[in-house]
């Protein structure tokens, strides 16, 4: 039987994002769940779970969904042109009888990619707690990890695949266009590919996120506005260059004065320090 809908690589021709009230819909539902992630991120900024030397269930299960909710207060803001792009398409085709998944499963696909790099994080800073409780030289040593985490970050946002990762961002009418497919699979997997080509263009800064702001308010803050400038201001590029030079600039600093480190995370730093120290050691 022949279908009367597109199938092809193309959305439907004439397609306007702000248009229909399912589409106010959806833009409702974002706005509101960056809003709540922003009050849960500024409520428990002072209550973030920071792991113990012992990895246990509750403790990775917590980390993990404070770091979730962390993602898409930071991240949703950039990522809604192309959610609210792909619920005004799949609206008209699934008017004429088209098989997609719901914006709203879209929209939770990368909640999920944004949410996943928690449990390798969790797992790494239990490993490195673990070190640290062991050999105190790893603590000494802690302002060079920062330092170069930092610089590897700076460095990434001058690469090719930084610019290839940045250019989906920056486009989504021309990743819909290039990218669609009809069909729940297909639909699926287009958020998928775009979830993952925004982890691929942010990893750099969640990591500095971890390691130089032991995820306080401030940073979570300074990276919004980075990742928000390279994706949704016109020129993202410069804008990404330029936070590489910022960020490759303060790792040269941090390994030339290891002092400043422990000056980047609001106090956090000293915290974990004693936690490390209080009982820790076996």
């Amino acid at each position: 039987m022949t279908e009367s809908h597109p199938t092809s690589a193309s959305p439907p021709r004439g397609v306007r994002l702000l248009a229909g009230a399912g589409t106010r819909n959806v833009v409702a539902l974002m706005l509101l769940a960056a809003a709540i992630s922003w009050w849960l991120v500024v409520r428990d900024s002072a209550a973030m779970v920071m792991p113990t030397a012992v990895a246990s269930l509750p403790e990775a299960a917590r980390y993990t969904i404070q770091w979730g909710v962390m993602m898409t207060a930071m991240m949703l803001p950039a990522a809604a042109p192309l959610i609210l792009l792909y619920g005004t398409v799949s609206r008209r085709l699934s008017a004429s009888g088209d098989k997609v998944i719901s914006p709203s499963a879209f929209a939770a696909v990368y909640l999920l990619v944004w949410t996943l790099p928690g449990v390798p994080l969790y797992l790494a800073h239990v490993a490195i707690r673990g070190a640290a409780a062991r050999w105190p030289a790893v603590e000494t040593l802690s302002p060079y990890g920062v330092a170069a985490v930092l610089g590897i970050a700076g460095a990434y946002q001058f690469s090719n695949a930084k610019a290839a990762c940045l250019r989906y961002c920056e486009s989504p009418f021309g990743f819909l266009m290039k990218r669609w497919r009809s069909g729940y699979d297909a639909t699926l997997r287009l958020a998928l590919a775009h979830a993952g080509y925004c982890l691929g263009c942010c990893w750099g800064l969640m990591a500095i996120l971890v390691v130089a702001g032991a995820m306080s308010l401030h940073w979570v803050l300074a990276i919004t506005i980075a990742v928000s400038a390279e994706k949704l201001f016109p020129k993202g590029g410069r804008t990404s260059r330029f936070v590489g030079a910022v960020l490759v600039a303060l790792a040269v600093a941090i390994a030339i004065n290891p002092e400043i480190a422990a000056h980047m995370d609001g106090g956090m730093r000293h915290e974990v320090r004693d936690d490390v120290h209080d009982g820790m050691v076996m």
